[in-house]
């Protein structure tokens, strides 16, 4: 049932190598964030919330509108501390933690509707996989989720969870945008990227 799986969006990060938010970089009308955004509801993912950094909430209310954005008040702590935060609001939203969420890192791109609903079929913890490359989003279950809930927030998630492949068609799975030179990859393939639906 994907309409009753939430979603969360990474946007803490401090992009130092990019050397500007990677959550606001542009992309076709909207931007990374929005994208991510618009793809998760469109997969069928409700509610979706994006945790940031305090600098950057308010452009990324404006950039993905109908989000929830939390703030990780210590996003130098890593990843799993955002999404611990997330969590928390999940739960505290709904009155009880939920059983599997989405989760959906800013940076990673190169990811579409159809593969968010295939991880969505999945009932264990799973992550894309694509030409023997695995990536982003993932999906976690409810074990998965105690685990990370119990852990430091400096925890790698992969030293955390065991991951199922869900093995998708998506050439670029791997796009990371950390650098300068990731934007023209990304200003390359803005069409099919953009592709919704």
């Amino acid at each position: 049932m994907a309409k009753h799986c939430p979603a969360m969006i990474l946007a803490a990060g401090a992009s130092q190598r990019l050397g500007q938010p990677k959550s606001l970089v542009p992309i076709g009308d909207t931007t990374l964030v929005g994208l991510a955004y618009q793809k998760l509801i469109h997969a069928g993912c409700s509610p979706v919330v994006i945790v940031t950094r305090s600098e950057l909430s308010v452009e990324i209310m404006q950039a993905a509108l109908g989000s929830t954005v939390l703030v990780n008040s210590s996003p130098e702590q890593g990843r799993t501390g955002s999404i611990q935060c997330g969590l928390l609001s999940l739960a505290s939203d709904k009155g009880r933690m939920p059983q599997r969420v989405i989760i959906a890192p800013v940076d990673r791109p190169g990811w579409s509707v159809a593969d968010v609903r295939a991880l969505l079929s999945s009932q264990r913890s799973s992550t894309l996989a694509s030409n023997e490359r695995r990536g982003h989003p993932l999906m976690l279950d409810e074990e998965a989720i105690d685990s990370v809930l119990s852990a430091l927030p400096g925890t790698p998630l992969r030293n955390l969870v065991a991951f199922d492949d869900v093995i998708v068609d998506a050439p670029l799975l791997g796009l990371n945008i950390d650098f300068p030179e990731d934007l023209e990859i990304l200003k390359q393939h803005e069409s099919s990227l953009l592709e919704i639906g």
